[in-house]
Protein backbone atom coordinates (compact mmCIF):
# COMPACT_ATOMS: atom_id res chain seq x y z
CA UNK A 1 0.00 0.00 0.00
CA UNK A 2 2.91 2.67 0.76
CA UNK A 3 4.54 1.54 -2.28
CA UNK A 4 1.03 2.42 -4.34
CA UNK A 5 0.58 5.49 -2.22
CA UNK A 6 4.38 6.75 -3.21
CA UNK A 7 3.88 5.89 -6.86
CA UNK A 8 0.04 7.93 -6.83
CA UNK A 9 2.54 10.81 -5.19
CA UNK A 10 5.31 10.80 -7.92
CA UNK A 11 2.52 10.19 -11.23
CA UNK A 12 0.57 13.53 -9.45
CA UNK A 13 3.54 15.48 -8.54
CA UNK A 14 5.05 14.91 -12.56
CA UNK A 15 1.58 15.61 -14.23
CA UNK A 16 1.09 18.06 -12.55
CA UNK A 17 4.54 19.42 -13.02
CA UNK A 18 4.15 19.14 -16.68
CA UNK A 19 0.88 20.30 -16.61
CA UNK A 20 2.38 23.38 -15.34
CA UNK A 21 4.75 24.09 -17.32
CA UNK A 22 2.98 23.44 -20.51
CA UNK A 23 0.60 26.37 -18.95
CA UNK A 24 3.33 28.75 -18.12
CA UNK A 25 4.39 28.21 -21.91
CA UNK A 26 1.18 28.61 -23.44
CA UNK A 27 0.48 31.74 -21.26
CA UNK A 28 3.90 33.39 -22.55
CA UNK A 29 3.37 32.30 -25.47
CA UNK A 30 -0.20 33.43 -26.06
CA UNK A 31 -1.55 35.95 -23.26
CA UNK A 32 0.51 38.97 -24.69
CA UNK A 33 -1.53 38.66 -27.76
CA UNK A 34 -5.14 38.05 -25.68
CA UNK A 35 -3.84 40.88 -23.36
CA UNK A 36 -3.46 43.50 -25.90
CA UNK A 37 -7.14 42.52 -27.36
CA UNK A 38 -8.36 42.79 -23.75
CA UNK A 39 -6.89 45.68 -23.30
CA UNK A 40 -8.19 47.25 -26.39
CA UNK A 41 -11.56 46.40 -24.96
CA UNK A 42 -10.82 47.68 -21.44
CA UNK A 43 -12.50 50.76 -21.49
CA UNK A 44 -15.24 48.99 -22.68
CA UNK A 45 -15.40 46.45 -19.75
CA UNK A 46 -13.80 49.16 -16.78
CA UNK A 47 -16.50 51.87 -17.74
CA UNK A 48 -18.93 48.49 -17.19
CA UNK A 49 -17.80 47.75 -14.13
CA UNK A 50 -17.48 51.53 -12.53
CA UNK A 51 -21.14 52.22 -13.67
CA UNK A 52 -22.58 48.33 -12.04
CA UNK A 53 -20.26 50.03 -9.15
CA UNK A 54 -22.04 53.61 -8.94
CA UNK A 55 -25.34 52.18 -9.84
CA UNK A 56 -25.12 50.02 -6.23
CA UNK A 57 -23.48 53.40 -4.81
CA UNK A 58 -20.32 50.89 -3.70
CA UNK A 59 -22.57 48.92 -1.22
CA UNK A 60 -20.27 45.85 -1.13
CA UNK A 61 -22.91 43.34 0.09
CA UNK A 62 -25.14 44.33 -2.32
CA UNK A 63 -22.40 44.11 -5.22
CA UNK A 64 -21.31 40.61 -3.93
CA UNK A 65 -25.06 39.53 -3.27
CA UNK A 66 -25.65 40.36 -7.24
CA UNK A 67 -22.29 38.96 -8.69
CA UNK A 68 -22.22 35.62 -6.69
CA UNK A 69 -25.76 34.88 -6.06
CA UNK A 70 -27.82 36.81 -8.93
CA UNK A 71 -25.78 36.13 -11.78
CA UNK A 72 -24.91 32.71 -11.43
CA UNK A 73 -28.12 31.66 -10.18
CA UNK A 74 -29.92 33.25 -13.55
CA UNK A 75 -26.87 31.19 -15.75
CA UNK A 76 -28.15 28.14 -13.84
CA UNK A 77 -31.59 29.22 -14.47
CA UNK A 78 -31.62 30.28 -17.97
CA UNK A 79 -29.60 26.96 -19.30
CA UNK A 80 -31.90 24.58 -17.04
CA UNK A 81 -34.78 25.76 -17.91
CA UNK A 82 -33.88 25.60 -21.98
CA UNK A 83 -32.83 21.63 -20.97
CA UNK A 84 -36.08 21.26 -18.80
CA UNK A 85 -38.63 22.24 -21.90
CA UNK A 86 -36.50 19.66 -24.30
CA UNK A 87 -36.92 16.94 -21.12
CA UNK A 88 -40.52 17.30 -20.85
CA UNK A 89 -42.01 18.25 -24.71
CA UNK A 90 -38.57 15.90 -26.64
CA UNK A 91 -38.47 19.54 -28.64
CA UNK A 92 -36.39 20.80 -30.25
CA UNK A 93 -35.06 17.80 -31.56
CA UNK A 94 -31.99 19.28 -32.60
CA UNK A 95 -31.51 18.98 -28.80
CA UNK A 96 -32.91 15.25 -27.72
CA UNK A 97 -31.25 13.86 -30.39
CA UNK A 98 -27.93 14.05 -28.96
CA UNK A 99 -29.90 12.03 -25.67
CA UNK A 100 -26.90 9.91 -24.52
CA UNK A 101 -28.88 7.60 -22.66
CA UNK A 102 -31.58 6.35 -25.48
CA UNK A 103 -34.48 5.47 -23.99
CA UNK A 104 -34.25 7.09 -20.73
CA UNK A 105 -35.87 10.50 -19.90
CA UNK A 106 -37.92 9.96 -23.12
CA UNK A 107 -40.15 12.00 -21.92
CA UNK A 108 -38.28 12.53 -18.30
CA UNK A 109 -40.80 12.22 -15.12
CA UNK A 110 -42.57 15.20 -14.43
CA UNK A 111 -43.22 14.19 -10.68
CA UNK A 112 -39.40 13.01 -9.87
CA UNK A 113 -38.35 16.60 -12.09
CA UNK A 114 -40.97 18.28 -9.55
CA UNK A 115 -39.41 16.91 -6.60
CA UNK A 116 -35.53 17.68 -8.36
CA UNK A 117 -36.85 21.18 -8.82
CA UNK A 118 -38.40 21.73 -5.40
CA UNK A 119 -34.69 20.11 -3.45
CA UNK A 120 -32.46 22.49 -6.01
CA UNK A 121 -34.37 25.49 -5.14
CA UNK A 122 -34.08 24.53 -1.22
CA UNK A 123 -30.12 24.29 -2.00
CA UNK A 124 -30.43 27.50 -3.76
CA UNK A 125 -31.88 29.53 -0.56
CA UNK A 126 -31.18 27.52 2.47
CA UNK A 127 -27.35 26.30 1.80
CA UNK A 128 -26.10 28.25 -0.75
CA UNK A 129 -27.23 31.81 0.06
CA UNK A 130 -26.24 31.62 3.86
CA UNK A 131 -22.92 30.39 2.60
CA UNK A 132 -22.21 33.63 0.74
CA UNK A 133 -22.52 35.71 4.33
CA UNK A 134 -19.11 33.99 5.56
CA UNK A 135 -17.35 34.34 2.09
CA UNK A 136 -18.51 37.95 2.10
CA UNK A 137 -16.41 38.57 5.20
CA UNK A 138 -13.13 36.53 4.28
CA UNK A 139 -13.70 38.34 0.82
CA UNK A 140 -14.16 41.89 2.29
CA UNK A 141 -10.94 40.92 4.51
CA UNK A 142 -8.73 40.77 1.92
CA UNK A 143 -9.81 43.98 0.08
CA UNK A 144 -9.21 43.40 -3.39
CA UNK A 145 -12.84 41.60 -3.91
CA UNK A 146 -14.42 44.98 -4.89
CA UNK A 147 -11.52 47.07 -6.55
CA UNK A 148 -12.43 49.42 -8.82
CA UNK A 149 -10.08 48.47 -11.07
CA UNK A 150 -10.59 44.93 -12.88
CA UNK A 151 -7.41 42.49 -12.84
CA UNK A 152 -5.74 41.83 -15.89
CA UNK A 153 -6.30 39.25 -18.61
CA UNK A 154 -3.31 37.06 -17.58
CA UNK A 155 -4.08 37.15 -14.07
CA UNK A 156 -7.07 36.50 -14.78
CA UNK A 157 -6.35 33.15 -16.62
CA UNK A 158 -4.29 32.41 -13.61
CA UNK A 159 -6.97 32.26 -10.66
CA UNK A 160 -8.77 30.61 -13.15
CA UNK A 161 -6.40 27.27 -13.29
CA UNK A 162 -6.01 27.95 -9.75
CA UNK A 163 -9.86 27.19 -8.96
CA UNK A 164 -10.11 24.50 -11.45
CA UNK A 165 -7.19 22.75 -10.11
CA UNK A 166 -8.60 23.30 -6.47
CA UNK A 167 -12.07 22.10 -7.17
CA UNK A 168 -10.73 18.96 -8.57
CA UNK A 169 -8.91 17.95 -5.42
CA UNK A 170 -11.49 18.89 -3.56
CA UNK A 171 -14.44 17.50 -5.13
CA UNK A 172 -12.88 14.11 -5.98
CA UNK A 173 -12.11 13.48 -2.57
CA UNK A 174 -15.06 14.47 -1.04
CA UNK A 175 -17.29 13.01 -3.67
CA UNK A 176 -15.72 9.56 -2.95
CA UNK A 177 -15.99 10.16 0.84
CA UNK A 178 -19.81 9.88 0.36
CA UNK A 179 -19.90 7.24 -1.50
CA UNK A 180 -18.24 5.19 1.52
CA UNK A 181 -21.50 2.65 2.49
CA UNK A 182 -22.14 4.63 5.66
CA UNK A 183 -22.63 8.12 4.17
CA UNK A 184 -23.56 6.92 0.48
CA UNK A 185 -26.93 5.16 2.06
CA UNK A 186 -27.75 8.18 3.86
CA UNK A 187 -26.62 11.38 2.13
CA UNK A 188 -25.32 10.63 -1.54
CA UNK A 189 -27.71 7.71 -2.34
CA UNK A 190 -30.28 10.61 -3.46
CA UNK A 191 -28.06 13.01 -5.75
CA UNK A 192 -27.73 8.80 -7.29
CA UNK A 193 -31.62 8.09 -7.88
CA UNK A 194 -31.09 9.60 -10.98
CA UNK A 195 -29.08 6.89 -12.99
CA UNK A 196 -29.80 8.92 -15.91
CA UNK A 197 -29.23 12.68 -15.13
CA UNK A 198 -30.47 15.86 -16.51
CA UNK A 199 -29.39 19.18 -16.04
CA UNK A 200 -30.83 20.31 -13.01
CA UNK A 201 -30.05 17.32 -11.10
CA UNK A 202 -26.33 19.11 -10.76
CA UNK A 203 -27.16 20.46 -7.33
CA UNK A 204 -29.96 17.79 -6.67
CA UNK A 205 -28.64 16.70 -2.97
CA UNK A 206 -28.67 16.36 0.50
CA UNK A 207 -27.56 19.54 2.18
CA UNK A 208 -24.51 18.13 3.90
CA UNK A 209 -23.00 16.74 -0.23
CA UNK A 210 -24.28 20.60 -1.40
CA UNK A 211 -22.27 22.22 1.14
CA UNK A 212 -19.27 20.14 0.86
CA UNK A 213 -19.00 18.06 -2.54
CA UNK A 214 -20.85 21.38 -4.52
CA UNK A 215 -20.49 24.47 -2.64
CA UNK A 216 -16.72 24.90 -1.05
CA UNK A 217 -14.96 22.87 -3.65
CA UNK A 218 -15.85 26.00 -5.94
CA UNK A 219 -15.93 28.74 -3.06
CA UNK A 220 -12.21 27.81 -1.62
CA UNK A 221 -10.45 28.98 -4.83
CA UNK A 222 -11.64 32.86 -4.21
CA UNK A 223 -11.52 32.88 -0.62
CA UNK A 224 -7.69 31.79 -0.70
CA UNK A 225 -6.84 34.19 -3.39
CA UNK A 226 -8.80 36.96 -2.97
CA UNK A 227 -10.44 37.25 -5.97
CA UNK A 228 -12.37 40.59 -7.60
CA UNK A 229 -16.28 39.84 -7.39
CA UNK A 230 -16.07 40.02 -11.56
CA UNK A 231 -13.70 37.05 -11.33
CA UNK A 232 -15.93 35.45 -8.86
CA UNK A 233 -19.25 35.94 -10.77
CA UNK A 234 -17.55 34.73 -13.85
CA UNK A 235 -16.54 31.42 -12.13
CA UNK A 236 -19.14 30.66 -10.25
CA UNK A 237 -21.43 31.14 -13.81
CA UNK A 238 -18.68 29.25 -15.35
CA UNK A 239 -18.97 26.26 -12.51
CA UNK A 240 -22.63 26.10 -12.37
CA UNK A 241 -23.02 25.46 -16.60
CA UNK A 242 -20.30 23.37 -16.84
CA UNK A 243 -21.80 20.88 -14.19
CA UNK A 244 -25.27 21.47 -15.49
CA UNK A 245 -23.54 20.26 -19.07
CA UNK A 246 -22.34 17.44 -17.38
CA UNK A 247 -25.59 16.26 -15.89
CA UNK A 248 -27.41 17.17 -18.94
CA UNK A 249 -27.64 13.78 -20.68
CA UNK A 250 -27.20 15.35 -23.84
CA UNK A 251 -24.16 14.94 -25.70
CA UNK A 252 -24.17 18.68 -27.73
CA UNK A 253 -22.32 19.97 -30.28
CA UNK A 254 -19.45 22.33 -29.71
CA UNK A 255 -19.60 21.99 -25.94
CA UNK A 256 -17.62 19.80 -23.15
CA UNK A 257 -18.34 16.16 -23.29
CA UNK A 258 -20.54 15.17 -20.12
CA UNK A 259 -20.28 11.43 -21.26
CA UNK A 260 -17.69 11.44 -18.46
CA UNK A 261 -20.44 12.36 -15.39
CA UNK A 262 -22.82 10.47 -17.25
CA UNK A 263 -20.80 7.09 -16.88
CA UNK A 264 -20.54 7.61 -13.34
CA UNK A 265 -24.39 8.02 -12.69
CA UNK A 266 -24.66 4.72 -14.48
CA UNK A 267 -21.84 2.68 -12.77
CA UNK A 268 -21.67 4.56 -9.25
CA UNK A 269 -17.63 3.47 -8.79
CA UNK A 270 -16.50 5.03 -11.70
CA UNK A 271 -15.21 8.88 -12.78
CA UNK A 272 -15.82 10.75 -9.09
CA UNK A 273 -13.86 13.76 -10.24
CA UNK A 274 -14.20 16.66 -13.04
CA UNK A 275 -11.28 16.82 -15.36
CA UNK A 276 -10.23 12.88 -14.85
CA UNK A 277 -6.61 13.53 -14.05
CA UNK A 278 -7.41 12.06 -10.06
CA UNK A 279 -9.40 8.78 -11.79
CA UNK A 280 -6.71 8.13 -13.99
CA UNK A 281 -4.37 8.40 -10.90
CA UNK A 282 -6.37 6.47 -8.77
CA UNK A 283 -7.70 4.22 -11.25
CA UNK A 284 -11.00 4.68 -10.75
CA UNK A 285 -11.78 5.12 -14.58
CA UNK A 286 -10.49 1.80 -15.72
CA UNK A 287 -13.83 0.86 -16.56
CA UNK A 288 -14.90 3.60 -18.60
CA UNK A 289 -11.45 3.63 -21.21
CA UNK A 290 -12.87 0.32 -21.99
CA UNK A 291 -16.20 1.43 -22.66
CA UNK A 292 -17.96 2.97 -25.56
CA UNK A 293 -18.54 5.94 -23.84
CA UNK A 294 -14.53 6.83 -23.76
CA UNK A 295 -14.53 6.59 -27.48
CA UNK A 296 -17.34 9.65 -27.06
CA UNK A 297 -15.47 11.57 -24.41
CA UNK A 298 -14.42 14.40 -26.83
CA UNK A 299 -16.04 17.57 -28.15
CA UNK A 300 -18.59 16.98 -30.96
CA UNK A 301 -17.49 19.08 -33.72
CA UNK A 302 -20.30 17.82 -36.47
CA UNK A 303 -24.06 17.83 -36.09
CA UNK A 304 -24.17 13.84 -36.20
CA UNK A 305 -24.81 12.43 -32.58
CA UNK A 306 -22.13 10.37 -31.49
CA UNK A 307 -24.80 7.86 -30.19
CA UNK A 308 -24.89 6.94 -33.83
CA UNK A 309 -21.61 7.14 -34.86
CA UNK A 310 -19.78 5.42 -32.38
CA UNK A 311 -22.87 3.24 -30.83
CA UNK A 312 -23.07 1.03 -27.78
CA UNK A 313 -22.39 -2.68 -28.83
CA UNK A 314 -25.49 -4.79 -30.29
CA UNK A 315 -26.29 -1.15 -31.67
CA UNK A 316 -24.71 -1.19 -34.56
CA UNK A 317 -27.22 -3.85 -36.29
CA UNK A 318 -30.05 -1.93 -35.46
Amino acid sequence: QEEKLWNAMKITTYVLGTGLLVFTALVNAFSGYMQAIWDASGHFWQTTWLKLYYLFEGNEWTIFLFGAGVVPSLAFWCLNGILMVADITGKPTFITRYRIQLGKNDPVDTKKLRQAIYTVLCNHFCVSLPMLVPMFYVMKWWGNTFSKELPTFQWLLVELCIFILIEEILFYYTHRLVHLPALYKHIHKKHHEWTAPVGIVSIYAHPLEHIFSNMLPAMTGPMVLGSHIILIALWFSLALLTTSISHCGYHLPFLPSPEFHDFHHLKFNQCYGVLGVLDYLHGTDKVFRQSKAYERHRVLLSLTPLSESIPEAGRRAE
